[in-house]
């Protein structure tokens, strides 16, 4: 029997038949997929996402053909609805949710074994910018819970050697973000500005870090949402598509 849905929550299909519950608390963006894709793991890997929030990335990872994840979220509610999405989509086995802290994982997750850790942090430090009364929406989007230090620390804990950590922020916080992993031995490798179209500043940044590599970052080419015309992009389209169908 599918798990019963709550007020306000609706079932989004992740590929082909994964149903992932969302909810105005729990729910996700642009961001999210453009992360997804970005850090895009092997069948095989080692993966496990911080700050799950609903779970779209597992979820995506999931319907895409890895098989399995783990997923760590602080909030009792946005676990307890990523459950029952597992459940309603038969990946209760390929999914381990860790309801809990991120500075305190040991006995909870292996470290040194995870080929991939993602986490789509909160966008604003504790102090700047207008709190929610919220909280939820103030968890996602204001550092509360975890600062960006403490997200890299938590993140090279669980990785191994020459493991990836891929993290997405507006841009205004590269400077910060590539200070923070490297004072957590997380090189930066690889970093992709995403912009609406070309021509127009960048809303954000894909970066991913390596444990214990050797210096040296790789500037992808820009990613453009649209065209110059306002259509989708080809580029925008292909992270749609993982999302939304085989």
């Amino acid at each position: 029997m599918e798990p019963a849905l709550l007020p306000n929550e609706h079932i989004e299909t992740i590929g082909s038949r994964l149903q992932l519950i969302v909810s105005p608390a729990h729910t996700f963006g642009t961001d999210a997929l453009l992360l997804a894709a970005f850090s895009a793991p092997k069948p095989t890997a080692r993966v496990c996402d911080l700050g799950t929030g609903c779970g779209i990335l597992p979820f995506i990872w999931l319907s895409g053909g890895l098989q399995k994840a783990a997923a760590v979220e602080l909030q009792p509610a946005a676990c307890d609805q990523l459950r029952r999405s597992a459940r309603l989509s038969g990946v209760e086995e390929r999914l381990t949710v860790v309801e809990g802290d991120l500075n305190d994982l040991r006995g909870r997750l292996p470290f040194g074994v995870f080929d991939l850790v993602t986490m789509n942090p909160p966008y604003q430090k504790t102090g700047h910018g207008a709190m929610s009364p919220d909280p939820a929406r103030s968890v996602a989007r204001h550092e509360t819970a975890a600062t960006l230090p403490e997200i890299c620390a938590a993140a090279k804990k669980l990785l191994k050697f020459g493991g990836s950590f891929c993290i997405c922020l507006r841009p205004e916080r590269l400077a910060e973000a590539i200070c923070a992993m490297e004072a957590h031995t997380l090189t930066p490798k690889r970093l992709r500005f995403v912009s609406q179209q070309p021509g127009t500043a960048p809303w954000l940044f894909l970066l991913e870090g390596k444990k214990g590599r050797k210096p040296g970052l790789t500037a992808e080419p820009d990613f453009f949402m649209q065209n110059p015309d306002g259509t989708e992009s080809d580029a925008w389209r292909a992270v749609l598509g993982n999302y939304g169908k085989d």
